[in-house]
C-alpha cells in the first residue's frame, strides 16, 4: 500500500513538473519568436535606410561631404574644408577623413552608409549591455534589437547618414570608453578622440573627474589636445578659421537662429535676445546647466546607472554648445534608460516623450499655435534641459526602483460572446490615466490621421466618378435632398451663418470637451469612450484611402453653392479653396458626422441627468444639417460615418468588454465608471480576472 502511495505521489508530481516544463518551454520559444521577428525588423529598417540615402541623386545625399566632391565625381583634398558652410567638422575631422580622397562618389556613398548603419548596431549593443541591473531575463533578450531599432527611425540618425556626418562615431567611442573599458588610460583616450571630433565632449573628462577617475580625465584632455595640436600643423588655415574665425566651429553651418540648431544659444536668439545682452545670459545659463548636469551625473554614476550619468552629460554638451544641430542630438535619446515615477501606470511617461520627440518634428507634437510656438520649436532643448536638471530619476536604492505601485485595474463584465476573448493589455484603470501621456497620444494620433488623410489621394476624375456613383444611388433610394436642402440653406441668411459657423467650429471643440469631463469625472469610462472613437477614425482612414469621393461642393453641373469655401474655379485642375494642405476627397465617411453621432451617444449614456440624454442628439442632428447644407457631404457620408462609428464601438466592445463594470465586492451588479478607484480592501483577489490583470501588469513593470 505504501509502495503505491509513493508511487502515485511519483506520478502527480512528474505529471505537475511536465506541465510546469511545458509552460516554461512555450514561454521561451514565444520569446525566442518575437526576437526574432525584432531583429527581422531591425535588418529590414537598415534596408530601408541604405535605400533612402542612395535612392537620393548625387547632389541631395551625404550633402555634408559633399563638400569635398570635385568635377570628375572624386574627392577632392585640396582647397579649404570652410570654402563652404556645409563641412561643419573639426580640423581633425577633415584630417581623418582626406584618405577618403581616393573614393569614387558612388562607392563612397554606400561604404559610409553601410559603415554608419554598423556603428549604429554597434552603439545599440554597447546601450543595451549597460543597463542597470538587475535586468530581467526578457529585457535583456529584447533589449539590443529594441535599442538598434529605436535609433534607425531616430531624427538624430536619419539625418546624419542623410548628411554624411561622423556624429555617430563620437557617441560610440564615449560609450564604449565609460561602460566597457575598464583601463582608465583607455578610456580618457577614446573620450580625447571623441572631443577631436565633437569638441562639447570633453565636458566627459569632467564627468570622469567628478566620479573619480582622474588619470582618465587628464588622460582625455591630453589626447583631444595632442589631436587638434596635430590637425593645426598639418591644417594650419582650417584649424585658425575653424577655432578663431568661426569661434570653435560656431559660425559654420546654418543660421544659429534656425530651428535646427537645438542649443541654448539658438533659442535665445529666436527668442529676439542678440549682442552683448544674449552672450551674457547665455554665459549665465549655460554656467547654471553645467554645474547642475554634470552634478546629477556624477550621482547616477556613484548610484551605478552609469549609462543614464552619460546621457545626462550629453544632454548638458547638447544644451550649452552654441550650436547642436539635429544629427548631434542622440545624447538626449539616451536618456529613455531613466526611470521616473512611483506608480507603473507613469512609467511610459518619460520614455514616450523621449522617444516622441526624438522620432517625430515638434509639428506632430503641439498645435500650430502661436502662443505654443516657442514650445514647438524647441521641444527638443526642453528635453535636452530637462533630462539634465529637473527630470527626477529615481535612485536604484528606492523602493519604487523594482516594485512601482501597481495599476487598479478595472473588473469588466463578462462577454456576450463567450469564445471571443478580451485582450490582457486592454484592460482599463479605474484611476485617471496619466494626462500629459494622453494629450501626447491624442496629438500624435491626429497628427498622423491628418497625414495620412492628405496622403489618400486619387486624383479628380475618379473622386467626380465617385461623386456620380453616390449621387445616382441616392437618386435610386429617393434621398438626394442635399441641392434642395443647399439652396434653402444658402438663401436664408442667419441660417446660412449659423450651419457654416456650427460646420467650422463644433467638429473638434464637442469631442475634445466630451473626453475631458469623462477624463475628470469618470475616468473607468475615459479609455472605453476614447478607444471607440479612435477606433471609428482609423477605421475612416481606410474609407478615404479606398473610396475618394467628391462632395456635392466639388461636383461639376450640378449647381451646388459652397457657402462656407466661396465659389469654386471648376475650370482649374486642381480647384477648391485649401485643396493645397487638406484632402478636399475625403468625404467617405463623413467624420463631421461619425463624431457627433459619438458625442451624442456618450452623452446619452453617461449624462447624470435625465434632460440632458436627449438634448446630446442636437448635436449629430445640427451637423447632418450642417454639412448637408453647406454642400460638404452627401446624405450616404453621414451613413458611412455612422458606420465606422458602429465599428468603433463593436470593435471596443470585443477588445476591452462592455462599457459597465462589476463592483468591486464582485457581487455580479454592474455599475458605471467611477471617479475614485475602490478602497483597498475591496479589490478583487488574485484568482479572479481583475486580480490577475493587476498580478499580471506589476509583474511586467518588475520586468
Amino acid at each position: 500500500m505504501c509502495a503505491k502511495r509513493r508511487e502515485g505521489r511519483r506520478s502527480v508530481a512528474n505529471a505537475e513538473h511536465g506541465v510546469r516544463g511545458s509552460v516554461a518551454t512555450d514561454t521561451e520559444t514565444r520569446a525566442g519568436t518575437a526576437r526574432i521577428v525584432l531583429w527581422v525588423i531591425v535588418a529590414a529598417l537598415a534596408v530601408r535606410q541604405m535605400a533612402v540615402v542612395l535612392r537620393q541623386p548625387p547632389g541631395e545625399r551625404l550633402t555634408d561631404l559633399e563638400t569635398w566632391t570635385g568635377e570628375n565625381g572624386v574627392l577632392r583634398v585640396t582647397g579649404s574644408l570652410y570654402d563652404t558652410d556645409r563641412f561643419t567638422g573639426t580640423p581633425f575631422a577633415g584630417l581623418v577623413l582626406k584618405p577618403l580622397g581616393a573614393a569614387a562618389e558612388e562607392a563612397l556613398g554606400i561604404a559610409w552608409t553601410t559603415v554608419s548603419l554598423l556603428l549604429v548596431v554597434a552603439l545599440g549593443i554597447v546601450v543595451a549591455r549597460a543597463l542597470p541591473s538587475p535586468v530581467g531575463r526578457r529585457t535583456a533578450l529584447f533589449a539590443a534589437p529594441a535599442a538598434i531599432a529605436l535609433l534607425m527611425v531616430s531624427l538624430p540618425v536619419r539625418n546624419a547618414l542623410h548628411l554624411g556626418q561622423t556624429s555617430i562615431l563620437p557617441v560610440l567611442l564615449v560609450l564604449v570608453g565609460l561602460l566597457a573599458v575598464r583601463d582608465h588610460r583607455a578610456q580618457g583616450v577614446l573620450v580625447g578622440i571623441a572631443a577631436a571630433l565633437q569638441p562639447p565632449v570633453l565636458l566627459f573628462a569632467v564627468l570622469l573627474w567628478l566620479t573619480g577617475r582622474r588619470r582618465a580625465a587628464l588622460t582625455g584632455g591630453a589626447t583631444f589636445a595632442l589631436l587638434t595640436a596635430v590637425a593645426w600643423a598639418a591644417m594650419p588655415h582650417d584649424s585658425w578659421t575653424y577655432w578663431i574665425h568661426h569661434v570653435a566651429g560656431a559660425g559654420l553651418g546654418e543660421r544659429p537662429d534656425g530651428l535646427a540648431n537645438q542649443s541654448l544659444h539658438g533659442a535665445l536668439l529666436r527668442l529676439g535676445l542678440e549682442g552683448p545682452l544674449e552672450i551674457t545670459v547665455l554665459l549665465v545659463l549655460a554656467a547654471a546647466v553645467a554645474v547642475t548636469g554634470l552634478r546629477r551625473a556624477a550621482r547616477y554614476a556613484r548610484d551605478g546607472q552609469l549609462l543614464l550619468a552619460v546621457s545626462v552629460t550629453g544632454c548638458v554638451a547638447v544644451v550649452v554648445s552654441p550650436t547642436t544641430w539635429q544629427h548631434q542630438l542622440l545624447w538626449v535619446l539616451l536618456a529613455v534608460v531613466g526611470r521616473v515615477g512611483k506608480r507603473a501606470s507613469d512609467r511610459l511617461v518619460w520614455p514616450a516623450v523621449v522617444v516622441l520627440v526624438l522620432t517625430l518634428p515638434g509639428t506632430m507634437l503641439l498645435p500650430n499655435m502661436a502662443a505654443l510656438h516657442p514650445v514647438r520649436d524647441n521641444v527638443v532643448l526642453l528635453a535636452a534641459l530637462g533630462a539634465a536638471c529637473a527630470v527626477p530619476f529615481l535612485p536604484r536604492t528606492s523602493p519604487y526602483w523594482l516594485e512601482p505601485v501597481p495599476t487598479d485595474y478595472a473588473r469588466p463584465v463578462p462577454a456576450r460572446w463567450s469564445r471571443v476573448p478580451l485582450l490582457p493589455f486592454w484592460r482599463r484603470v479605474l484611476t485617471r490615466p496619466n494626462l500629459l501621456l494622453e494629450l501626447l497620444l491624442i496629438r500624435v494620433v491626429y497628427s498622423a490621421y491628418a497625414k495620412v488623410r492628405l496622403a489618400a489621394r486619387a486624383g479628380r476624375p475618379t473622386a467626380e466618378e465617385h461623386g456620380r456613383q453616390v449621387h445616382s444611388l441616392e437618386r435610386w433610394l429617393h434621398i438626394d435632398v442635399e441641392h434642395w436642402f443647399n439652396h434653402q440653406v444658402a438663401g436664408i441668411g442667419w441660417m446660412r451663418d449659423f450651419f457654416d459657423y456650427y460646420y467650422s467650429t463644433f467638429h473638434f471643440i464637442i469631442p475634445l470637451t466630451i473626453l475631458g469631463v469623462l477624463y475628470v469625472r469618470r475616468p473607468a469610462d475615459y479609455r472605453w469612450a476614447r478607444s471607440t472613437i479612435g477606433f471609428a477614425t482609423l477605421l475612416a482612414l481606410v474609407g478615404f484611402w479606398l473610396y475618394p469621393l467628391a462632395p456635392p461642393r466639388l461636383m461639376p453641373g450640378l449647381g451646388f453653392i459652397d457657402t462656407v469655401h466661396g465659389v469654386q474655379d471648376f475650370s482649374q485642375p486642381d480647384y477648391g479653396t485649401l485643396t493645397s494642405v487638406t484632402n478636399q476627397y475625403a468625404a467617405m465617411p463623413s467624420l463631421h458626422f461619425g463624431w457627433s453621432l459619438w458625442c451624442g451617444l456618450m452623452i446619452l449614456m453617461l449624462a447624470p441627468k435625465a434632460w440632458m440624454k436627449p438634448l446630446g442628439l442636437l448635436h449629430p442632428l445640427f451637423t447632418i444639417c450642417a454639412i448637408v447644407g453647406t454642400g460638404n457631404h452627401w446624405v450616404l457620408d453621414a451613413a458611412g460615418g455612422a458606420f465606422v462609428v458602429s465599428l468603433g464601438f463593436l470593435l471596443t466592445h470585443v477588445l476591452a468588454g462592455p462599457r459597465r463594470l462589476l463592483r468591486p465586492e464582485g457581487d455580479g451588479t454592474p455599475v458605471a465608471g467611477s471617479a475614485e478607484p475602490p478602497p483597498a480592501d475591496a479589490r478583487p483577489l488574485a484568482g479572479s480576472v481583475g486580480g490577475t490583470a493587476a498580478s499580471a501588469g506589476a509583474g511586467t513593470a518588475r520586468e
